[in-house]
């Protein structure tokens, strides 16, 4: 078995590479991403599998690589341009209080975020009605300028919770 794996971590690891590679192409040019999302995703965290057997095979070559400044630059400068996409995302989302991740989650928190009367209008009811609406469902409406977020936080509720009420029909 180890003769096997060691036999086909090379060709795997150029296989799935290719696999990434174009459909990392695809995603940047936003050619057909619903296609090439989930491959990209999940084939490379298949590539994992290959590359660990890649470098276990080829370990004693690898530690001469590890002792020369060439690996070391490179690492650095890996580091330093995935550093370049993370540190913006860190201060913006903690300038705005979200979490990140899809546009529509951001949507709705900031919906969250507004005022009551002026996500009433948003929801098709006037401010007095989605209060009524939110007192009946076990919710302390005390004002109407008061944020859903802090609505659902005084009710001793979450915002998923006050998300869901609002979206039911």
């Amino acid at each position: 078995m180890p003769s096997l794996l060691n036999r086909y971590a090379t060709p795997l690891n150029t296989g799935l590479f290719l696999v990434s590679l174009i459909s990392g192409i695809a995603l940047f040019f936003h050619w057909g991403s619903n296609w090439f999302h989930s491959m990209h995703v999940w084939l490379s965290m298949v590539l994992i599998v290959p590359f660990v057997l890649h470098i276990w095979r080829n370990w004693r070559p690898m530690t001469c690589y590890l002792k020369r400044a060439p690996m070391a630059i490179a690492m650095a400068v890996s580091l330093v341009a995935a550093l370049a996409f993370v540190v913006p995302q860190i201060g913006a989302s903690s300038s705005r209080g979200a979490r990140g991740g899809p546009p529509q989650f951001a949507l709705a928190q900031k919906l969250l975020d507004a005022p009551l009367e002026a996500a009433a209008p948003i929801l098709g009811l006037s401010a007095q009605a989605l209060g009524t609406k939110l007192t009946q469902a076990g919710y302390t409406v005390r004002d109407t300028s008061a944020r859903l977020s802090d609505i659902a936080t005084t009710s001793g509720k979450s915002s998923a919770a006050l998300a869901n009420l609002l979206s039911a029909p």
